[in-house]
């Protein structure tokens, strides 16, 4: 009987890996094959080097899209990869316990919020604020960044503390009976142990900025134009899809899901980048 429990979990385990392997697959196929016609019927170099986006003239160039969507993310991890990681840190190394059980569940709380809460935020507080203190319309590349910066802090969070208590704790000891400080022990040998979690992190941090569609589009202006500063409006490849793909018909429908296309590579390209520095690491 324990045998055919063994031999039944393993099956289910099994099942559960291909149904997601089988999805993954789909969802390639679905893209590609009618995201590459379109692309194609455009001109492969016009719709991604492209600056004008004008479907009723047929005219689709995402490069727009393409630096709104990689502004934005780079301006959110300089805004949520370190402050996320000092707080994963200190929950880690220095918080106290009764610390940690009031900032875990707050952390845990900012993770179950949804995007258009988020979005909603962003519209009533970051947009005006930036428009007092910066100028312009407020809806723009600054809000965009400064809204998704704490949309991937419990990410950021969550996955560094996991790494930072699987360091053993003989490399802390090791190092304080080297005569380190506190301080010096975490930051010079209990951080640097665990970099390729910290690494996962800023990955899972990229495709959740990346990704992001609603609250980006509540509060980023939605330009169709190349960015030309961080006041001014942008529009990234999520939006532009969330927004149009409603009423779209014909090229207009293919060249949007070209434009997933491209996000769907971009996101490939990462993590393909994570997983060649993680093995070099390990080397």
């Amino acid at each position: 009987m324990k045998r055919f429990k063994e031999q039944a979990a393993r099956i289910a385990f099994a099942l559960a890996a291909c149904i997601s392997i089988i999805a993954v697959a789909l969802i390639c196929v679905f893209l590609f094959a009618n995201g590459i016609p379109g692309m194609l019927k455009i001109g492969v170099w016009d719709f991604l080097s492209g600056t004008t986006w004008k479907p009723g003239n047929n005219i689709y160039g995402i490069l727009p899209m393409i630096l709104g969507s990689v502004y934005v993310t780079a301006g959110a991890l300089l805004v949520g990869v370190p402050a996320g990681l000092m707080t994963a840190i200190f929950l880690s190394r220095f918080a106290s316990a009764r610390a940690k059980r009031f900032m875990q569940p707050a952390v845990s709380l900012l993770a179950g919020i949804p995007s258009v809460v988020y979005g909603f935020f962003g519209l009533v507080v970051i947009v005006p604020m930036v428009r007092t203190f910066f100028g312009g319309t407020g809806s723009s590349l600054l809000s965009a960044v400064l809204l998704l910066g704490v949309m991937i802090l419990p990410t950021i969070v969550t996955v560094s503390e996991s790494a930072l208590n699987a360091v053993p704790q003989s490399y802390y000891e090791g190092a304080l009976a080297l005569g380190a400080t506190h301080e010096h022990a975490v930051f010079k040998t209990v951080l640097p142990a665990a970099k390729s979690g910290v690494l996962a992190a800023v990955v899972l941090g990229v495709g959740r900025a990346i990704g992001e569609a609603m609250a980006v589009m509540m509060v980023a202006g939605n330009w169709a134009v190349m960015p030309k500063s961080l006041i001014k409006g942008v529009r990234t490849l999520t939006s532009n899809i969330v927004m149009e793909m409603g009423y779209a018909a014909d090229l207009h429908r293919e060249a949007l899901i070209s434009t997933a296309v491209v996000l769907f590579v971009f996101v490939l390209i990462i993590n393909l980048a994570f997983s060649a520095i993680k093995r070099k690491a390990k080397l």
